[in-house]
């Protein structure tokens, strides 16, 4: 998994970079903020309570149970305040608070966070039927378990959150119609659909699952043949070669519909053509459908010197990439997605792989831990979907993936990892990248080791996170090894990643030479970030520009999700998740000194106006209140709880 999301976002301040000459010297570890500025926690939070009481907000308990204050000092200790328990153990969470020593292995992710399913969506939920204009009929008839009176909907459906909906008046078409949160703004007086003239298309959202390509996938029916010709050439020793003979021709569509997924399909495109008719294709035969490409023909990355925004669990998803790509991110990843369960056809996982058409350099990554899935999913993605290059993760921390064999752990399986390496290469038209961490101990390098090889197996580029497993992110990122790693990977490119910030950091990191910079954690405290390198500057971006970005990041998120109750509050879970790595962020004009370094916590500070310092809260109730600002307020029972817990500060 990428740096970010499911992990301990936070550095400790040990070591490198807490002290301020001619400043005196600052508390290690925290950011020095001028003093004008400094207050305690309990002024802090008594100023956004009586502000809020003036607001129009609602008195919520819904929010953080661990009241996700991060002022103390000790680092990965569970925090338990106001009764609340973990597990119901109040007695061993006291312990834990009397010895700091022991530590709870399950740091940096919140794993018994409530997950809330929505069951409460399909009450009183209208049928799809009645939404969707070109439906005649509702398929399931009385079996239907949703509603098909839409006066009875109405009136139990919630107050609309606002005057205007995003959808209508961008494209001039709401297709949520009547179930929208905002729907006053495109109903009409007999509460029928209003379209604007001028109607302006939706942008084509690509790499969507075909619904045909799903059953196929559940069904098992779909072949490939090109992986298990790989996979028989690795498991013989043999290393998988070019192709130069003719080979089998692959008929694709346009729009990407997999008519040749199918084992007759693939059949067919033998020249087996069974009875029950030709297969549809889409534009004359050319070589390319008859030859196959060789490794030296392969369309080449080339990316050396842009700005790479990592692939981040959770809080990389389309609408985020919009906002990065909008302030200067050059290539753009999907989040992490599970080989196996894009093999079985899963929603959920596919989604990950959606590409919007501002995404001009996208890639996708994959996480496995076996030859055989990786490779039949590389060559599933190869003839399915439009992406510039695919990435393997082998830089996931996480338990969950590393004791299956995935993520770091191939770092030390060689022999699979070589032949995932090889054999999604070899399936593989577009650039086969990785992305992998120093090691998996902390004083145990084994980048310097790997790099030759995988640049002989066949990888494109390699991105070094310049951490190991066991640090996860309780340290400083290792430039000096990435410096000695470029010299091992050359001439393969290699991209470095790890605790860039401002333009300061990038340009030490561009001194190391590497190729290029992978951005991960920055992008999420400051999406800005990447307009600050490329015109070298800090950039004091006030308050009211920052909840800009935010109304636009809402803006993405309806449009993505829906502007129904379900896409509303998924898009507010999401807003919730980036808010809690955004109140990380310093301003600059409260600076003492510059740049902001995101190895030091900020301490408790007032900004230059209300709406700064609610930013500046680490409290997951005052996040809901900036979430209630642009999307209505929450519902009765909402609760939150961040994924990640940025324990690691010292």
């Amino acid at each position: 998994m990428a740096e970010g999301a499911a992990e301990a976002p936070a550095e400790s301040g040990g070591g490198g970079g807490g002290g301020n000459p001619g400043a005196g010297e600052p508390e290690r570890g925290v950011t020095p903020i001028k003093s004008q500025y400094l207050t305690t926690k309990e002024q802090f939070h008594e100023f956004l309570e009586a502000k809020g009481r003036e607001e129009p907000s609602q008195e919520t308990k819904a929010g953080d149970p661990d009241d996700n204050d991060l002022v103390e000092p000790e680092a990965k200790r569970i925090r338990l305040e106001d009764g609340q328990t973990k597990d119901g153990q109040t007695e061993e969470a006291a312990e834990q608070r009397e010895e700091p020593q022991v530590q709870k292995r399950a740091r940096g992710q919140n794993k018994s966070r409530p997950h809330v399913k929505p069951t409460h969506y399909d009450k009183n939920r209208l049928c799809p039927s009645l939404i969707q204009e070109s439906a005649s009929k509702c398929f399931y008839g009385d079996r239907c378990r949703f509603l098909h009176d839409v006066s009875l909907y109405l009136e139990t459906k919630p107050a609309d959150l606002g005057p205007r909906c995003v959808l209508f008046e961008t494209f001039g078409r709401c297709p949520y119609g009547v179930t929208c949160r905002f729907a006053g703004a495109h109903l009409g007086p007999e509460g029928q659909n209003l379209v604007q003239e001028g109607l302006v298309q939706a942008p084509n959202i690509r790499n969507g699952l075909d619904k045909a390509l799903q059953q196929q996938l559940r069904k098992r029916k779909v072949c490939f043949e090109r992986s298990e010709q790989a996979l028989r050439q690795l498991s013989k020793g043999r290393l998988p070669g070019p192709t130069p003979t003719a080979a089998e021709p692959e008929v694709t569509e346009a729009d990407g519909a997999p008519e040749q997924d199918g084992c007759d399909a693939q059949q067919a495109s033998h020249g087996n053509a069974p009875p029950s008719g030709p297969l549809r294709t889409c534009g004359p035969l050319t070589d390319e459908d008859v030859v196959r490409l060789r490794p030296c023909e392969k369309r080449r990355l080339d990316i050396s010197g842009k700005l790479y925004l990592a692939p981040l669990t959770t809080c990389g998803n389309l609408p985020f990439r919009r906002i990065c790509k909008r302030f200067g991110a050059d290539v753009t990843c999907g989040e992490m997605a599970v080989c196996t369960n894009l093999l079985q056809g899963q929603t959920s996982e596919w989604a990950l792989l959606k590409r919007h058409p501002c995404e001009d350099v996208f890639g996708v990554q994959l996480e496995g831990a076996f030859p055989d899935t990786m490779t039949k999913c590389a060559e599933l993605l190869n003839r399915t979907i439009e992406v510039d290059f695919v990435d393997i993760n082998v830089g996931c921390p996480i338990d969950l993936v590393y004791k299956k064999g995935g993520g770091c752990a191939l770092m030390n399986r060689s022999a699979k990892f070589q032949q995932i390496v090889r054999g999604m290469n070899q399936v593989l038209d577009v650039p086969l990248t990785v992305k992998i961490r120093t090691g998996v101990q902390e004083r145990v390098n084994l980048a310097h080791r790997l790099l030759p090889e995988l640049r002989d197996w066949g990888a494109a580029l390699v991105t070094l996170h310049g951490r190991s497993r066991e640090q996860r992110y309780t340290k400083l990122a290792d430039w000096q090894y990435i410096e000695q790693c470029v010299t091992a990977a050359s001439p393969m490119p290699l991209f470095g990643n790890g605790d860039i910030l401002s333009y300061e950091d990038a340009n030490r990191a561009m001194k190391t030479g590497v190729a290029g910079i992978m951005i991960a954690r920055g992008a999420l405290l400051k999406p800005w970030l990447f307009t600050e390198i490329k015109e070298q500057r800090h950039w004091d971006i006030s308050s009211s520009e920052r909840l800009d970005i935010l109304r636009d990041f809402t803006h993405y998120g309806l449009e993505h999700w829906g502007s129904d109750t379900q896409g509303v509050e998924k898009t507010r879970r999401f807003l919730l998740e980036w808010l809690s790595f955004l109140c990380r962020y310093v301003p600059v004009g409260l600076l003492e000194r510059l740049p902001q370094r995101i190895n030091e916590r900020p301490p408790y500070y007032m900004g230059r106006d209300y709406l700064e310092t609610l930013m500046a809260s680490q409290k997951a109730a005052d996040w809901i209140r900036i979430s209630e600002m642009l999307l209505g307020p929450v519902p009765p029972t909402f609760v939150f709880l961040p994924k990640h817990k940025a324990n690691a500060y010292k």
